[in-house]
């Protein structure tokens, strides 16, 4: 169960696997030498390396260390740089890492084992204009987030690390950021609204599209496959954007994104979207203690650190696009949510994630202004889904609303 009161505590690490006779102690990993290319085409030696599977792909050949047959040894194990056998799960240098991938899987769940029933009723005949602009508005900005999030882990961050036991975990935030985007279509199909017209939101609504934008921007630049992070300005570039996407992104915009949602939940509305939310927000929680854990380790094997200017530039354009952003989705407010409550948790969670890195708060004496909300996140009970999933739902165009 997360702590919800502190929930970046860390946690216990697993015992390390005893040696046996049969591994003793070793020299040193070698440094790794790629392996020897064979014969080119002319033509062939023309072309720009590529690396991994996207060599393969493209008929190139892969080029593979040679690790020989030296046992890996835990201290040689790197976050990014590292000379020891990817393919090597233990001995574990990141215990933690595996606990996480552990946790993860404690949560798992789908957004068929939610009963969306009252959701569709509460939709049509309960709420308010401005509260159905408010939900509309909120999963067509979490669709696209999500996306984006997968993308980026997946082929920005994950191929990076080198150590698997971080890549697993990773492996299986890929899969969960997937899930969320399923979570979202079923709660827009469930209440039959207009899929094509949600989804486009983003490109059409500049409040949402700046978010994304933003986003798009920080996270692009390290996108590519051919990153040399023994650069110290790629490893920069690399270490802002991974503290953008796991102390902004995932820390701050989604934390704070579900907020609306949990704020209709309170007054005993849209409480089936409200629960898969939850559920959504104890894996990005997760995922953004993960990525803040992984950032400090970098900074401390690395022996580098965040530039202060680079850092109150990217939160001053953060807080920016949060503040048009909750212009835009709550430019009336609704019972109990305004755009200052927003935009107030924004800052007062931002703080907490710059503390959990290290750094200096962005925002000194910000104060919760929604003291209920990591309350509000928590389920109170775990489920068994296998005595509670529902039987007899119908979604999408089968519900009739009159």
């Amino acid at each position: 169960m997360l702590n919800w009161d502190d929930p970046l505590a860390p946690i216990k690490p697993v015992a390390k696997p005893a040696r046996t006779e049969a591994h003793p102690e070793a020299n040193p990993v070698k440094a790794a030498q790629p392996a020897s290319k064979p014969e080119q085409a002319p033509q062939e030696q023309a072309r720009t390396p590529l690396s991994g599977l996207e060599a393969e792909l493209h008929g190139q050949p892969m080029h593979t260390p040679d690790f020989g047959n030296q046992p890996v040894k835990a201290e040689d194990k790197r976050v990014v740089n590292g000379m020891t056998d990817v393919n090597q799960l233990a001995p574990f240098k990141y215990p933690w890492a595996w606990e996480y991938f552990l946790n993860a899987n404690r949560n798992h769940w789908t957004p068929l084992d939610i009963n969306m029933n009252q959701d569709v009723h509460d939709y049509h005949h309960k709420l308010t204009l401005e509260e159905r602009h408010v939900y509309e508005n909120v999963l067509a900005y979490l669709t696209t987030s999500d996306i984006l999030a997968m993308r980026n882990i997946g082929l920005a961050v994950m191929e990076k690390m080198s150590a698997p036991e971080l890549q697993i975990y990773q492996a299986r935030q890929v899969y969960e950021e997937s899930l969320h985007t399923w979570t979202y279509q079923h709660c827009i199909e469930s209440l039959g609204l207009d899929q094509g017209e949600i989804y486009n939101r983003y490109r059409v609504v500049p409040e949402i599209n700046g978010k994304i934008q933003l986003a798009n921007r920080r996270l692009s630049s390290v996108l590519r496959p051919d990153i040399d992070l023994n650069d110290r300005e790629e490893l920069h570039n690399f270490l802002m954007a991974y503290i953008f996407f796991a102390g902004v992104f995932e820390g701050c915009w989604f934390y704070n994104g579900f907020s609306p949602i949990f704020a209709l939940q309170r007054r005993g509305l849209m409480k089936g979207t409200a629960e898969q939310f939850q559920y959504i927000m104890r894996d990005e929680v997760l995922h953004a203690s993960f990525g803040i854990r992984v950032a400090k380790q970098i900074m401390q094997e690395e022996d580098i650190r965040p530039d202060p200017q680079a850092l109150k530039t990217m939160w001053e354009e953060c807080e920016a696009a949060e503040d048009d952003y909750a212009g835009y989705i709550l430019r009336d407010p609704i019972l109990g949510y305004s755009k200052e409550d927003h935009l107030g948790q924004f800052r007062f969670i931002a703080n907490r994630r710059a503390k959990s890195l290290g750094l200096e708060e962005p925002y000194p004496g910000a104060e919760a202004t929604l003291p209920w909300l990591d309350e509000q996140a928590n389920l109170r009970k775990e489920k068994n889904f296998f005595e509670t999933r529902v039987t007899e739902y119908q979604t999408g165009g089968a519900l009739k609303w009159d």
